[in-house]
């Protein structure tokens, strides 16, 4: 999947001669906790966030009588030449890039022009998607040998008992690097079944355990 596909378009922005006040107020007004910064030809030049807003502000009003923090100028407080992105990078990608770089948000720059905005949610709701973990389903972990056609031999239970899977994710397995843990997430709310006939083919079922369901 690309950035594309998931990256918000509709972004508000401002310039570098705004100010403190006007980001406070659009963050308020659109629920947002990130403002890329343009020029006058809406090319990106910085960015702003709660985050940023938030190490500035007095506490209280009270601690800033004149009010000169909220007058200040964006261009002053804002992260000049941002990390960007593309509209066909890849998500992993731009998932590697926010966690690398401790960032939360990327702007996407097309053309030189910045056409959305991925934030860390937008991640986070995107694998929550991918994986199926928001639908009406089961997760099913199995730890196996690291060896080849191992999948196909699980997926035909599945088949079998004409089970919809939702994902499939392969990690290493703690124990030992000759095996993996493969987790299925399948549309199924009562999974005992599968997890029997599993069992009986010899495949290590981790979750769920089941009282009642004896291990291979």
């Amino acid at each position: 999947m690309i950035i594309e596909e998931i990256m918000n378009r509709d972004i508000h922005t401002l310039g570098p001669s705004n100010t403190v006040k006007d980001a406070i107020k659009i963050m308020r007004e659109k629920k947002i906790r990130h403002i890329p910064i343009v020029d006058e030809e809406e090319k990106i030049v910085g960015i702003i966030t709660a985050h940023d807003l938030k190490n500035i502000l007095p506490s209280t009003i009270k601690d800033d009588l004149n009010l000169t923090t909220y007058e200040t100028t964006l261009e002053n407080i804002m992260v000049k030449n941002p990390l960007i992105g593309h509209p066909l990078d890849f998500i992993e990608e731009v998932a590697l890039t926010l966690y690398e770089s401790k960032i939360s948000c990327l702007p996407i720059v097309s053309g030189g022009r910045l056409v959305g905005i991925v934030t860390t949610t937008d991640l986070l709701y995107t694998y929550i998607e991918l994986t199926g973990a928001n639908k009406p389903s089961s997760k099913i972990d199995i730890r196996v040998t690291d060896k080849p056609g191992i999948l196909s031999d699980i997926t035909e239970i599945f088949k079998k008992h004409h089970a919809n899977v939702l994902s499939v994710l392969v990690y290493p397995s703690a124990d030992c690097k000759k095996n993996k843990i493969v987790s299925v997430r399948v549309q199924v709310i009562n999974p005992l079944s599968i997890i029997e006939d599993l069992r009986k083919e010899g495949f290590d079922v981790l979750w769920p355990n089941l009282p009642g369901v004896d291990g291979p």
